[in-house]
């Protein structure tokens, strides 16, 4: 039997949406010199403890150290917990909340643009354009641009190749190279917002980051441009994949999408799955700081721990059979999120924009389906699980 993930041309690496489980939950690569987590107990573990497991992997990575000062992802107390503060009031659920009509009419204004069509691409029409829209009012940066976003970010992401410490090769190393460019130009663009508003403040995130201290001093200029970047790259991909995934799930699951159609309380539970089931980031690094003992193995200081939560999402030592897509599901503490002080700022966003958008699209399409004909796409990275172009079918069938 073809697995959904060989239907969709979902990376071969992701084995665990093939219905395997890994040999070990904790495994030494010596052709990529890192070791993999799979296990769920061991995630947590990792994710949980950043004395231990530290996220400023790229002290390994000398290429990409340009970009840490002031990236949240590459940061470890004291200053990430000083940092977080910074924007925490920004997504808190209180704010998060009092976004929902401002998202409600975006995605209104989005599908009026395609009623009267007999077809549209989810990713392009809604899932994109959406949640870059808001992040982008959020910082204070023109939504008009997010062409340009999507343009750079989607060169960021081009490369399907497994990342190599020992043997990084050519191919590697141009597409390190090809990341770094993409992610120039957007720093670049976003450190022009932040001059400006250095000289005429306005009422945006960008402006109090410009404008905060922490232990009384101000924000360097590089360390509010990897700030507002990480803001504006996660705060509108988790989204998007969210999206799609979740529609796609539904679409090859009929009698969960009528129990959502029928009674709207039961989406955020079927959204959850969907994180569960297709994480949209499928990896998180980190790096030892200590020799440690995880999951039976010593593994000593200095060293790379891919933690591949959508694998432990799928481990059946935390869910009942996990290769079955359950909306019912409960309790269901996925990893999709991350889990610890990591855990993503932006996740009360993503639950809200995902529960409005497809609330609204099932309201207005109600032959809504996937293309026989055309089938998704999926982003070609192995750490990453989301449709990057996803077909739809508006009229009723035959």
């Amino acid at each position: 039997m073809t697995a959904p993930a060989d239907t969709w041309g979902i990376h071969e690496a992701q084995f665990w949406l093939r219905g395997r489980q890994p040999e070990q939950p904790v495994r030494f690569d010596p052709a990529l010199g890192m070791w993999n987590v799979y296990g769920y107990p061991e995630a947590l573990e990792v994710l949980g403890d950043p004395a231990t497991f530290s996220s400023h992997t790229a002290r390994l990575l000398p290429d990409m150290d340009s970009f840490t000062e002031g990236n949240l992802l590459q940061l470890d107390p004291p200053q990430h917990t000083k940092l977080r503060k910074l924007v925490s009031h920004a997504f808190s659920r209180r704010t998060v909340a009092d976004l929902e009509p401002r998202i409600a009419a975006l995605t209104r204004e989005l599908l009026d643009a395609v009623d009267g069509r007999d077809r549209m691409e989810l990713v392009t029409d809604l899932a994109y354009p959406l949640p870059v829209i808001v992040i982008a009012e959020l910082l204070g940066v023109p939504a008009a641009d997010r062409h340009l976003f999507r343009k750079w970010v989607d060169a960021m992401m081009e490369s399907s190749q497994q990342f190599s410490l020992t043997e990084p090769g050519e191919e590697q190393q141009r597409a390190v190279e090809n990341s770094l460019e993409q992610n120039r130009h957007l720093t670049d663009y976003l450190r022009a917002h932040v001059e400006e508003r250095r000289l005429r403040p306005r009422e945006d995130l960008i402006t109090k980051l410009v404008e905060a201290e922490v232990d009384g001093e101000r924000l360097s200029t590089e360390e509010v441009v990897n700030f507002a970047d990480v803001l504006l790259i996660a705060g509108h991909i988790t989204t998007t994949m969210l999206l799609g995934n979740t529609l796609l799930c539904l679409d090859a699951h009929p009698e969960a999408l009528a129990r959502v159609r029928a009674d709207r309380s039961a989406l955020p539970a079927a959204i959850e799955e969907s994180l569960r089931f297709l994480s949209p980031f499928a990896v998180l690094a980190r790096v030892t700081d200590r020799e440690v003992e995880l999951g039976g193995e010593r593994v000593p200081a200095d060293q790379m721990l891919m933690v591949w939560i959508a694998a432990a999402n799928r481990d059946p030592r935390q869910f009942t059979a996990p290769d079955v897509f359950d909306p019912a599901r409960d309790p269901n503490p996925h990893l999709a999120f991350g889990r610890g002080i990591h855990f993503c700022i932006g996740a009360p966003l993503a639950r809200l924009e995902g529960r409005v958008a497809l609330d609204i699209l099932l309201d207005r399409f109600p032959h809504l389906r996937t293309d026989p004909e055309d089938r998704p796409e999926f982003v070609p990275s192995p750490n990453m699980t989301g449709v990057r172009r996803l077909p739809l079918l508006l009229t009723p069938a035959g």
